[in-house]
This record gives C-alpha cells, sequence and structure tokens, in this order.
C-alpha cells in the first residue's frame, strides 16, 4: 500500500506541474506575442534597444574566388558590441550542381565543391555562431534566396548576400543604426519598411531599365525596388512575402507586371530568378526599401557582377566601396522618416500620411493636390474596396494625380494614406454616418470653390474613364454645375457665381436637410440632394452623359457609347459587384488582379 500510495502522490505531482506549465505558457504567449508593439510603445523617449539577432547569409555555388572575398570582407567588417557578445551569425548555403549541366563534367563539379566547402570548413568567424548548409540538389538563384530565412522572431534580422559581393567596414554599423532608429523606435517605426539595402542604386525598373537619378543631396530615402546586392530584410514583411509567394505559387500565378523591365526578366529566365515575385509583392502591398545615396558612386556594398546566373561572363565592380577613411561618416545619423522621400517603381515621388482631419487641415492640403485648380474627390462612402483599387489603376493609367478621397474612418481610408493617396477623415464632421457623406461632401465643395478650384464629385460606384474629360463641349458650355445623367457625377467649375450660391445657399439647405432628417432611412445622397436643391431653385444644371452599365447586357453597344465621348461610367449600388466586375472586364476596364493590385506600372513623363 506504500508503494502505491507513493505512486499515486507522484501523478499527482506530475499532473500539478503539468497544469502550472499550461497556464504560464498561455500567459505567455500574448506576452510574446505582442512584445515588440509594446516595447516600442514604451521607448519612445528612450535610446534602448532590445538583444536582437543578425543573421548573414552568403548564398554561393561554385565561385570560390568570389566566396573567398565576400567571406574576407564580412569579417573584416565592423561590429561593435554586437560581435562581442556574439550575436552576428554567419549562414553559408551551398548550392549542389545541377546534373543536367553539359558546361563542367561531374568530376570537375565535385571537386569544385569540395574546395568550397573545405574552404568555409576552415573559415574563422569570431562574431557569432557559423552554420554551413550544403544542399544535396540544386536549389537555383531562386530557391538559394527564398530557402534561406524563415524568421524565428520579431528580433531577428537577415542580411543576404550573394557570393559575388564585398562589403564595405562600415557596413554593420549602418544597418545597426537602421535597425536601431528605422525598427525599433516608435517614432519613426513604419510597417511599409520591409528592409535596407546597400547598393547603389541606379535602376528605374517602371521606365525600361533607366538610369536613376538621384538629388545629390539625398543621403538616404525610401524606393520600392528590392536590392539584391546587399539587402536587410524585417522578420514581418518577409514572412507576408512568403505565404503570398506560396499561395500565388500554390495556384500556378505567375509575378506579371506590365510596364517593367523585371517582367521582361522574368519571360526570358522565368524560375531562375527570384527578384520578380518580390517586386510583385511589394507592388500589392505598397511596400518600400530603404536606400542610401553617397557621392561618386559610392555604395556600402559592391557587387563584383561575375560570371553566373545574372551575366554570362564577369563584367566587375558596379561602384565604388565605402572605406573607413569616409569622411562623410555622419551617414550614421538617420533623418526622421518624416523628413525622407519615398519613391515608387517609375521613381516618382510618394507623398505618404496625407489625412484631412479638420477644415484648417484641409484648406492646407488641397493646394498640393489641385491640378489645374482642379480637385477630383472621390467618396468612399459604402464603398466596395475593389471598385475603389481599380479606380486607382486607372488614375495612374490616364495620369490623374488631383484626386482625394473622403470617407468614414476605415482601414481602406488609412492604407490609401500610406500609399500616398490622400484622404479626408469624414469623422472629423459628424457622428450620424446616415447624413455624414452629405454634410462633409459640401464642405470640401465649398472650401474648393473659396480657394478657386473647380471640383468633379464621384460616387464610389462611378469610374472616370477618360482624362480628357475638362474637355468636352459640354463642359465649356457656360454652365457652372453639371450633374450626371444617371447621378454618380457632380461637377462644380469655380466662378464667382458658383462660390456665392454654394456659401450663401446651397450650404445652408444641405445643413437644414440634415439637422431635420438626421437619420434618414437610406442616407442622405449627396449628388442627388444638390440636383434637387439646384432645381428648387431655378438654377441651371447641365447634363453630364455617362454610360450605365447596370443597365445593359450588350457589351457592343456599351462600347460604342464609350466612343459617344462618354468618360463616365456608372452602375447602380444595387448590382452586384460579380456583376459589375463582369461588364466592366468585358470593356477592358477592369485593370486590377486578384491581389486588388494594378496589373501594370505606368509611367509618366513630369
Amino acid at each position: 500500500m506504500g508503494l502505491a500510495q507513493h505512486k499515486k502522490n507522484v501523478l499527482h505531482i506530475l499532473l500539478l506541474l503539468f497544469c502550472m506549465s499550461i497556464i504560464i505558457l498561455l500567459l505567455l504567449v500574448p506576452e510574446t506575442k505582442h512584445s515588440l508593439t509594446t516595447f516600442r510603445q514604451n521607448n519612445k523617449n528612450n535610446n534602448y534597444v532590445p538583444p536582437f539577432t543578425f543573421l548573414i547569409k552568403v548564398l554561393t555555388f561554385n565561385r570560390l574566388h568570389s566566396l573567398s572575398r565576400c567571406l574576407r570582407s564580412l569579417s573584416s567588417a565592423e561590429y561593435g558590441v554586437s560581435g562581442d557578445r556574439g550575436r552576428v551569425h554567419l549562414h553559408v548555403y551551398i548550392d549542389h550542381f545541377s546534373l543536367d549541366q553539359n558546361d563542367t563534367t561531374v568530376e570537375d563539379s565535385l571537386r569544385s565543391t569540395k574546395e568550397i566547402l573545405d574552404f568555409v570548413d576552415k573559415f574563422e568567424w569570431r562574431f557569432g555562431e557559423k552554420l554551413v548548409h550544403y544542399r544535396t540538389g540544386n536549389a537555383g538563384l531562386q530557391g538559394q534566396w527564398l530557402e534561406a530565412w524563415w524568421p524565428s522572431s520579431d528580433h531577428e534580422f537577415a542580411f543576404v548576400v550573394e557570393d559575388d559581393l564585398e562589403v564595405s567596414p562600415l557596413y554593420f554599423g549602418f544597418l545597426e543604426r537602421v535597425i536601431r532608429d528605422y525598427y525599433y523606435d516608435a517614432s519613426s517605426f513604419n510597417p511599409s519598411i520591409y528592409g535596407a539595402s546597400l547598393q547603389r542604386p541606379w535602376l528605374v525598373p517602371g521606365e525600361n531599365g533607366n538610369k536613376l537619378q538621384v538629388d545629390p543631396k539625398t543621403n538616404i530615402f525610401l524606393y520600392q525596388l528590392v536590392g539584391t546586392w546587399g539587402q536587410l530584410l524585417f522578420p514581418k514583411p518577409w514572412k507576408e512575402f512568403r505565404l503570398w509567394y506560396d499561395e500565388h505559387k500554390s495556384k500556378d500565378k505567375k509575378p506579371y507586371l506590365s510596364g517593367m523591365v523585371t517582367d521582361e526578366w522574368y519571360r526570358a529566365l522565368e524560375e531562375r530568378i527570384w527578384t520578380p515575385w518580390f517586386i510583385k509583392f511589394v507592388h500589392s502591398r505598397g511596400y518600400f526599401n530603404i536606400y542610401t545615396n553617397f557621392p561618386n558612386e559610392s555604395a556600402l556594398s559592391v557587387s563584383h557582377r561575375d560570371a553566373g546566373v545574372n551575366y554570362r561572363e564577369t563584367v566587375g565592380p558596379d561602384s565604388q566601396l565605402l572605406n573607413q577613411s569616409f569622411t562623410g561618416s555622419d551617414f550614421l545619423k538617420l533623418q526622421p522618416l518624416t523628413n525622407l522621400k519615398w519613391y515608387d517603381y517609375c521613381f516618382g515621388e510618394v507623398v505618404t500620411g496625407r489625412v484631412v482631419r479638420s477644415l484648417n487641415e484641409l484648406g492646407t492640403i488641397l493646394p498640393s493636390v489641385q491640378r489645374d485648380k482642379t480637385i477630383v474627390l472621390v467618396s468612399l462612402f459604402d464603398a466596395d474596396e475593389m471598385f475603389i483599387r481599380n479606380l486607382l489603376c486607372h488614375f495612374e493609367s490616364i495620369n490623374t494625380r488631383n484626386h482625394i478621397f473622403i470617407g468614414p474612418r476605415s482601414e481602406l481610408l488609412y492604407d490609401l494614406s500610406r500609399r500616398g493617396h490622400p484622404v479626408i477623415d469624414a469623422d472629423m464632421f459628424i457622428k450620424s454616418d446616415s447624413v455624414k457623406e452629405a454634410l462633409s461632401s459640401a464642405y470640401v465643395v465649398m472650401k474648393c470653390l473659396e480657394l478657386g478650384y473647380s471640383i468633379w464629385v464621384f460616387s464610389s460606384n462611378a469610374l472616370l474613364v477618360d482624362e480628357d474629360l475638362i474637355l468636352l463641349d459640354s463642359i465649356r458650355s457656360g454652365y457652372d454645375f453639371y450633374i450626371g445623367e444617371s447621378s454618380g457625377v457632380l461637377i462644380v467649375l469655380s466662378s464667382p457665381v458658383s462660390r456665392k450660391l454654394w456659401r450663401n445657399e446651397l450650404m445652408p439647405s444641405i445643413v437644414s436637410s440634415a439637422t431635420k432628417n438626421p437619420s434618414p432611412e437610406h442616407g442622405l445622397d449627396f449628388i442627388q440632394l444638390v440636383k434637387e436643391l439646384l432645381e428648387q431653385k431655378g438654377k441651371k444644371v447641365k447634363t453630364v452623359e455617362t454610360m450605365s452599365i447596370a443597365e445593359n447586357t450588350n457589351a457592343e453597344s456599351v462600347n460604342q457609347w464609350l466612343e459617344d465621348d462618354k468618360p463616365v461610367v456608372y452602375w447602380s449600388p444595387e448590382v452586384g459587384s460579380n456583376i459589375i466586375q463582369t461588364k466592366l472586364a468585358e470593356l477592358n476596364l477592369w485593370l486590377i488582379d486578384d491581389d486588388l493590385s494594378c496589373k501594370a506600372v505606368i509611367c509618366h513623363s513630369l
């Protein structure tokens, strides 16, 4: 009995310990999940940075000379305290030769691989762990990049280098500062940034690969293009990309992006390269990369462009390597993100974070939005996101840059702002959702007229497809007000008459309508309300011809209407979105893919 009782007590103790372990685990998981966010919130005025892991991922194949030069430059760099504490780890990925290759014999390939393995085994790394991964099969450049890293935490960073790269002794000091200032510092952190490239910026992929021209006064800027010659990757965006890649790859989707020189590269090399996949992902997410710009085409990393997948024969260094004698050591003092310029794939400037939250801010933002003293106001009320994304592609196609969105506070509203589109948070005007659109839009029209700007107002179920709307004869007919024949469009031209009428008569009437009926059953239709008020006051209104695709199923007749100078497509909000999408696709007006991003990058000369 004593032995049985003892076993029973042991079982009770083990069960108790197991339960306590589960409880502790449940308590720690949320803490781990939110630890980075909590750290940023508590570290706004503190220079402390938690210990992080820095992984150097060296990708190599059969170039011993290139690899030895690369590793020696990495070993000669300055790693400071991080290196002293063993937090900088070296991971070398050696790809296996292909058994199908015909340019060398198997014996030569085996001998070359053995030489590389011997060199790496003997290579001393003093700043952390050294890991060597020798593949059993040929992964290729794409496989080497994509399989090199899956972040184990939000405090782990990967610096990926191909073996023909050489780094400056100063490279780690710069990247450490980038991590400190742009990742851990809450005041400068931005989730749109996926890392930092050390290579010299030289390519504009959206302009047939033209050479990039950067203002010599600009030392650091943000650019959408990934850099393969020394790229620091942040953990969360890389995880997001890998999952995105897996999803698209498993569905046999291709990373086509028309208008990009990288699209031509992919069609020629296909899965031998990985960058078109990442470029497509970044385009769909609106992400950015940190770049440096030093004098005399210098950089913190240099590609020797040795013969391999990317080059048939050795080309030589692409730039000069910054060394320890570089006098501009102030590059380690990074500017706040708000002071930096952001650029898209066309190297056109992207102005992020323009959110209007008051009438005073509206008067400040509108002058930067207008073109030819005209503003395009697009409503996000009751908007289907895919139609807004499709509209943006049309704006890009016809080079419409003077647009601003208005809508209630939402994820879509702030995502548009993050991507460089100015937005108006309509919650600043009134809390009642049913009249918010009418009142907020009315205030914006009034402010535009006060500033001397004409304004085109589009509902979320209207699509501008012709950039020459302002040149149509109907707009030049001497009227101040134009309304779409099927609604969805309101145009108010700036004039002393329209300004006075809006301020003294229309605005008070709109406010009165909202006050008398603050909760109408279906909300106040702003454009319809303006039309009714103008008719009541006996004012002249000109009709803008629009094409209503909701009432027609014959694609040929619809196309004929487009040829008859009907630059606006309109559909009833009651019609199903799938039907509208099908109609727009039949008219070649559906410009987005399954990611709700534009199928093409279109660059316009300034």
